[in-house]
């Protein structure tokens, strides 16, 4: 009997010691929760020694968070972050270079281009409207096929678009305007575009969940929300847009200053890896790696094709200016943050 206690103690202090042993990663991501629940099971699998700790939010709200904490960083690294945003934290001097072991295989435009990179890119995702089949014929409202049938007054009011300050959906739709159509008429077509819209939300994500429960028959977001709303049996499409679009690029990169930095560049390398990419292409098309298959039901068909020749550089560059007149025409209709 006494035998069996005293290994049930051993157990006791045992089990503390191994859980002590582990080194816990703060790992910042934008990305939804389904999603980076499983990156962790995957990266945990494979490094039983470290732990992921999540810190999810809205891309403005961590890249703000990441800029205020740069001078007594929280965080370890980023897995799920727009690389305008990792672009600004590289200029900061914020981000650790590091390698990942399969970085040469990766496609070009998903590196960093210094050696070594500052980050590297993950998965693409892509401009769509959300729309409602069934609220859409209630209300007598034919699909859009261009960025333009948007101005249309049948639409007042029942437009939802994530807000650009907050989302990087919502900044690379209007930055994208703006490469596509130059500062004058993209201003032009937003004026026109505000005038229908009901609300712009905080997540990037929220006006197609917003258009998939009826609230607003149409959400401009990215084809991977409207995917994801389709699978839960929401009565929506994704459509692209006859002009093409803009697209964001997910990242992973290893903060500066970090205190567990192999445990993050081992990270980097799994963020990096073939297990990895096919976790991507589980809720997007376009994936850092070659050759990884993508099969979503209600995903649209043509989505490399409408991606436009984006700018991330420019984009990144001018993003406190466009974000500030953004804010100086159109705050008023903005969601209230919870």
């Amino acid at each position: 009997m006494r035998s069996w206690i005293a290994l049930i103690a051993l157990a006791a202090f045992a089990l503390p010691a191994q859980a002590q042993q582990r080194t816990r990663l703060q790992v910042y991501s934008t990305l939804e929760v389904e999603h980076i629940a499983d990156f962790k099971k995957a990266f945990e699998a494979e490094n039983r020694d470290v732990e992921i700790v999540w810190l999810r939010d809205a891309t403005g709200v961590l890249t703000a968070r990441i800029l205020a904490e740069q001078n007594a960083q929280r965080g370890d690294a980023i897995w799920g972050l727009a690389v305008t945003s990792a672009m600004q934290l590289k200029a900061r001097g914020l981000l650790e270079p590091y390698a990942p072991k399969n970085v040469e295989a990766l496609r070009p435009a998903f590196r960093d281009t210094s050696d070594p990179p500052h980050y590297t890119g993950m998965e693409g995702w892509v401009a769509a409207v959300c729309f409602n089949k069934i609220e859409g014929q209630k209300l007598g409202l034919a699909k859009p096929t261009s960025w333009f049938d948007l101005l249309d007054p049948r639409y007042k009011g029942k437009i939802a678009m994530p807000h650009p300050a907050s989302s990087g959906t919502g900044y690379f739709h209007v930055s994208a305007w703006i490469q596509m159509w130059g500062e004058e008429k993209a201003w032009a077509f937003m004026d026109k575009l505000h005038e229908n819209i009901a609300v712009y939300d905080h997540s990037g994500s929220q006006p197609c969940k917003q258009s998939a429960t009826g609230e607003f028959p149409i959400g401009i977001s990215a084809e991977t929300s409207a995917a994801d709303v389709i699978a839960k049996g929401a009565p929506i499409e994704a459509l692209l847009m006859k002009e093409g679009g803009g697209w964001e690029m997910d990242t992973a990169a290893i903060l500066k200053g970090t205190k567990s930095l192999s445990a993050a560049q081992r990270l980097m390398d799994f963020a990096a890896s073939r297990k990895a990419n096919e976790l991507y292409a589980h809720f997007v098309s376009q994936v850092a790696l070659p050759g990884v298959p993508s099969n979503i039901p209600g995903y649209p068909a043509g989505v490399a094709e409408s991606m436009i020749k984006n700018d991330f550089a420019w984009a990144s560059a001018n993003r406190a200016r466009i974000l500030a007149e953004w804010s100086r025409r159109y705050e008023g209709k903005a969601a209230k943050k919870n």
